[in-house]
C-alpha cells in the first residue's frame, strides 16, 4: 500500500515544478469547450509523467489512467480545465497572457493538484491496488457542462468506476485547510428567459397599448411569491432576475421587453414542480396586462451531492493527515457546479481546497484581482492523493 509519509516527502518534493505547472496554465486560459491548447499541455505533461493511457473526450478533455500494480478497485479523480471572459487585474509576473481571459476560478490550480498528485501517484504505482482514472475536464463554466458531455459520450461506462473526487479552490478558507460536506452541498441551477410582448407606443397615451414594461415588472415582483409563498420553506430556493431590457425612451413604451434569471434550488422534485409553476407565474401575470408571455426555461446543472459514507470516510482521512484543525465543516452553497452531474451518477465527494491569505488577493472568484495562493498546491496534492487511497481501500 501507498507509503504516506513517503508521499508527503515527495509533494514537498515536487513543490517547485507544480508551481510552474499551475504558472503556466494561468498565463495560458482558455475558455469553455476551447481549451485546445490546455489539452495539449496537459497530456504532453501526462506522458513526461510516464502515463501513456491517455483518450480524448468532450472534445478538449482528456481522461488517463494509472494502473497499480494488484487488481483492485477502480476511482475517478477529476479536475475542470476551463477559464472565464474575465480580464485579469492582478499585475502577477505570470498573468494572463490572453486578453479578456482568466483563470479567475482557480482551474488553473485544479489541474495543476491533478497533475501533481498524478506525477506522485505514477512513481508509486507499484504500491497501488486497483486504477486512477484521472478525468481532465472541458467547459465547466459554461452550460450545458463538459461533465454532461463526458457522461454523454459513454467513456466511463466500461472502466466500473466506484467513486469520483474533485476539489474546487475557496479564498474564503485559509491556505493549510480543507472544507468538506456530505449530502446535498451545491444547488441545482436553471436558466430562465422571458419575453413579454404587446402593443407599444406613446408613453404619454398608456389607455391607446399594453404596457410591456408595467407588465414585465410585476411579473419580477409575482415570481418572488414562488420562493416565499408557494414553495417549500425548508428546502433552500433563489429565483433572481438579473437582466431586464425595456428598450423604449421617456415617451416610449417598447412592444417587447426582455427578461432573464436564474432558478436555484437543493431538491428535484421540487425544482421539476417550480419550472411549471415560474411558467404558470409568468403566463398569467402577463395575460392580466393584456399582453403575452414567452417562457424559456434552460434545465441546467443538478444538485451536487456528496455520498454520506465515503465523505464521511473522506472527512477522516484528512482530519488524520492533515489535523483536525485543517479540516473545515462546510455549509450548503447556492451557487453551481456540473460536478453534480457525476455526483448523481457516481458515489462522490467534492471538497475545498483553501487558497486564501494573498495580498492584493481581491478574495473573491470571478474576480479579475482574484490570486490563489500557490503554497495550496501542496496541500490539495496531498489531501488529494490521501483521498484516492481511502477511496481504493
Amino acid at each position: 500500500m501507498i507509503n504516506l509519509d513517503q508521499i508527503k516527502q515527495e509533494v514537498t518534493e515536487s513543490y517547485d515544478w507544480a508551481t510552474s505547472i499551475f504558472r503556466y496554465l494561468h498565463q495560458h486560459p482558455e475558455l469553455s469547450f476551447e481549451e485546445h491548447e490546455t489539452s495539449k499541455f496537459i497530456a504532453n505533461t501526462l506522458r513526461k509523467i510516464g502515463i501513456t493511457d491517455i483518450t480524448s473526450v468532450a472534445g478538449t478533455g482528456l481522461l488517463a489512467a494509472i494502473e497499480g500494480s494488484k487488481e483492485g478497485k477502480s476511482i475517478g479523480l477529476r479536475a475542470d480545465i476551463d477559464a472565464l471572459p474575465i480580464q485579469e487585474e492582478t499585475n502577477l509576473p505570470y498573468a494572463s497572457a490572453n486578453s479578456g481571459c482568466m483563470h479567475a476560478c482557480g482551474h488553473d490550480m485544479h489541474t495543476a493538484v491533478l497533475l501533481s498528485a498524478a506525477k506522485v501517484l505514477w512513481k508509486n504505482r507499484h504500491n497501488i491496488e486497483g486504477t486512477i482514472y484521472l478525468l481532465f475536464q472541458p467547459g465547466e463554466e459554461m452550460f450545458p457542462g463538459g461533465a454532461s458531455k463526458v457522461l454523454e459520450s459513454g467513456i466511463l461506462d466500461s472502466k466500473g468506476i466506484e467513486a469520483f473526487a474533485a476539489l474546487h479552490v475557496s479564498p474564503e478558507i485559509e491556505t493549510g485547510k480543507v472544507g468538506i460536506r456530505p449530502g446535498m452541498y451545491m444547488a441545482s441551477g436553471d436558466e430562465i428567459h422571458i419575453e413579454v410582448k404587446g402593443k407599444g407606443g406613446h408613453a404619454a397615451l398608456p389607455h391607446t397599448l399594453d404596457d410591456t414594461v408595467l407588465a414585465a415588472s410585476s411579473i419580477v415582483v409575482n415570481l418572488q411569491q414562488l420562493v416565499s409563498r408557494i414553495g417549500d420553506t425548508r428546502i433552500p430556493t433563489v429565483l433572481s432576475i438579473g437582466k431586464f431590457i425595456a428598450n423604449g425612451a421617456t415617451n416610449i413604451i417598447p412592444s417587447t421587453v426582455k427578461l432573464e434569471g436564474t432558478f436555484r434550488t437543493m431538491n428535484e422534485e421540487w425544482r421539476a414542480k417550480a419550472h411549471q409553476r415560474i411558467t404558470e407565474v409568468i403566463e398569467s401575470t402577463a395575460k392580466a396586462y393584456h399582453t403575452e408571455a414567452i417562457v424559456d426555461i434552460k434545465k441546467g446543472y443538478p444538485c451536487l451531492i456528496n455520498n454520506p459514507q465515503i465523505t464521511s470516510k473522506a472527512r477522516a482521512t484528512f482530519i488524520e493527515n492533515l489535523g483536525i484543525e485543517n479540516v473545515i465543516d462546510l455549509d450548503i452553497r447556492m451557487t453551481t457546479e456540473d460536478f453534480g452531474f457525476i455526483s448523481n451518477r457516481y458515489p462522490s465527494v467534492f471538497f475545498r481546497l483553501g487558497v486564501g491569505g494573498v495580498e492584493g488577493s481581491s478574495g473573491m472568484l470571478h474576480n479579475g484581482k482574484f490570486i490563489a495562493n500557490e503554497k495550496a498546491l501542496k496541500t490539495g496534492t496531498f489531501a488529494l492523493i490521501t483521498l484516492a487511497k481511502s477511496l481504493l481501500e
